[in-house]
């Protein structure tokens, strides 16, 4: 049986949290809030993400394996729910245009990298942006082509990964980072 892409809301927090706490936390104990307003704050960090998951103000396409184990995900929302960008200050300077929706945080349990499984999370993302009305999206992902990059740097995707999907290459805003845009279209209501 193939993985499988699921919502993170209430059903689904359990698999979301055994899946950071196996990975200590994500990114020394992160819990996926560093895009939220709460980042930097003295805030337990699992609390503040499962208050925000049970109050829909967080989401996730998360993929699970044929247990039903998260195994990765990637997390979108607007941008008021999902201020905290990488290179701000860069950004700010020459804004793109406003996205309605951004995709922050893309990551693969560290064992099960190398199988698709960053995709099917992103895709899984922007199906479920497609169903909550589409949209522009962006992200701010990191270009992998021609250099060996860490993977402690591609928690927001790969501009690679990106492209394959249809974004568009914009501004860079780093190193080796961009700013990618598609705009998606939404799913009709059924009748």
């Amino acid at each position: 049986m193939a993985p499988r892409v699921a919502t993170l809301d209430a059903s689904t927090w359990d698999a979301f949290a055994e899946l950071v706490e196996r990975n200590n936390g994500v990114f020394g104990g992160c819990w996926c809030i560093g895009w939220h307003p709460e980042c930097g704050q003295r805030v337990d960090h699992r609390a503040v993400k499962q208050a925000r998951v049970l109050d829909d103000a967080a989401h996730a396409a998360l993929v699970l394996d044929d247990d039903g184990r998260a195994q990765a995900w990637a997390q979108w929302g607007t941008p008021d729910e999902l201020p905290g960008i990488k290179h701000r200050r860069a950004y700010v300077q020459e804004p793109p245009p406003h996205p309605d929706w951004r995709i922050a945080c893309v990551y693969v349990d560290r064992r099960h990298r190398g199988q698709g499984l960053a995709r099917l999370a992103v895709e899984g993302a922007l199906a479920q942006v497609a169903a909550a009305g589409g949209g522009l999206v962006e992200a701010i992902a990191e270009v992998t082509e021609g250099r060996e990059a860490q993977g402690r740097f591609l928690f927001s995707g790969t501009v690679e990964l990106f492209e394959s999907l249809g974004f568009a290459r914009g501004r860079q805003l780093g190193k080796h980072a961009h700013v990618v845009s598609r705009t998606v279209g939404p799913v009709a209501a059924p009748a």
